[in-house]
């Protein structure tokens, strides 16, 4: 029986305004469908790709409170489920995002989910099951997920080493999409879009980023992402000279390497 406590949650809010995304394949489809039959998504592909804002975008298109946790080393079971406070003269329970998700039927969004510690993963495997339910041990409540409710998760394989990778026993309870940077010609509508810019500079930006990209192994762990190609874009939009923009928001973001950022501005000279 649940002590007779006063419990706090988190206000959730569905997302108001349209996010831009541009589709390059069928996950949009692919996620609906999951959506539809209550299946849990986990979602991979290099930084910057672009995972997070199609997240942003399917709460929207499907009309559900989304809730985001960027995992990290010390993110707790407490810090995802909830914990007890103490406010004034009152025990007070507070719902961690994941439980208040739960709650909520929103859609609880754990980002790059291999940086979390191992014993706090393993309290998503009943929600990413059959039982669809979140345990929370310090109430003694099984809180069931209702139909709303959806998990996603995300990690960069690229980025990964025997200590940091999902384990077999909760990847397999996911349905996986995968991301990579999208073609030149779809990069460059995202790149001119999102940064206010016109087609030929974003065309520009986005050759930058392939010639970086061919970088990854020689020199760069990873090459530009499109986000940064986004912010290069911004930048431009804001004033700045092409060239300093792509050094600032590129080439400086990519690495503190001096000869590989002399490599990156010969780039930069090269394309602008």
């Amino acid at each position: 029986m649940l002590p007779d406590i006063k419990t706090l949650a988190p206000a959730l809010e569905r997302p108001q305004t349209e996010p831009y995304y541009q589709p390059v394949g069928d996950e949009v489809a692919l996620f609906e469908a999951a959506a539809r039959k209550r299946l849990p998504v986990l979602l991979k592909g290099p930084t910057g790709c672009g995972k997070t804002r199609f997240v942003e975008y399917m709460a929207w298109k499907l009309g559900r409170p989304l809730v985001t946790v960027a995992c990290h080393d010390d993110l707790t079971t407490a810090d995802l489920v909830g914990r007890y406070l103490i406010v004034g003269d009152e025990t007070v329970w507070l719902d961690g995002p994941l439980t208040a998700a739960v709650r909520g039927g929103a859609i609880c969004y754990l980002d790059e989910i291999v940086e979390a510690r191992k014993d706090t993963t393993v309290v998503i495997h009943p929600l990413a099951d059959s039982r669809r339910a979140l345990a929370v041990d310090k109430r003694g409540e099984l809180i069931p997920a209702p139909p709303e409710f959806m998990l996603v998760i995300s990690y960069n394989p690229g980025y990964q080493s025997v200590l940091k990778e999902i384990k077999p026993s909760t990847r397999q309870r996911f349905v996986a999409l995968e991301f990579d940077y999208p073609s030149a010609e779809v990069e460059t509508r995202i790149v001119a879009s999102e940064g206010g810019i016109e087609a030929e500079l974003a065309q520009k930006l986005v050759k930058l980023g392939e010639l970086t990209r061919n970088l990854k192994g020689a020199g760069l762990d990873e090459g530009a992402s499109t986000r940064l190609l986004v912010h290069a874009a911004q930048l431009i939009g804001a004033g700045m000279a092409p060239a300093v923009a792509a050094r600032a928001a590129v080439a400086r973001a990519l690495t503190d390497d001096p000869d590989m950022t002399q490599t990156l501005d010969d780039l930069v000279r090269a394309v602008f």
